[in-house]
């Protein structure tokens, strides 16, 4: 058995409480690769409005957005992260790989390779 990890970070100790997850962090990388709020909720499969949402509470929550959009004119609007939202997602990717290495560390030496056939009766 191979130990996934999906990592949840909650600050509930502050009035702008950010959450964190593996779902924003895909919408953040998705906005990167596509520059569109639009293009990257489209790509994962979710309604543009929630994607809206997610950002807006995600650049609430920072010191500093996360994300820039720009409004129509000649060439279209678009989106892209700012140097708070690359450093976001590089820090929760470098954490991510760093807790995966340790819950292999922790319990690779008690988990199976292959998931044990069910006996049945």
């Amino acid at each position: 058995m191979k130990a996934e990890v999906r990592l949840h970070i909650r600050d509930a100790g502050h009035a702008n409480a950010l959450a964190i997850g593996p779902g924003k962090i895909a919408l953040l990388e998705a906005i990167r690769d596509t520059g569109s709020i639009t293009s990257a909720a489209k790509m994962l499969g979710m309604s543009y409005r929630r994607a809206w949402l997610l950002v807006d509470e995600t650049n609430r929550c920072l010191t500093s957005p996360a994300v820039e959009t720009a409004s129509g004119g000649e060439h279209g609007g678009g989106s892209a992260l700012t140097l708070t939202g690359e450093a976001l997602v590089a820090r929760y990717r470098a954490l991510e790989r760093e807790t995966a290495g340790a819950v292999r560390r922790t319990f690779g030496s008690m988990l199976r390779e292959t998931p044990a056939a069910r006996k049945t009766r």
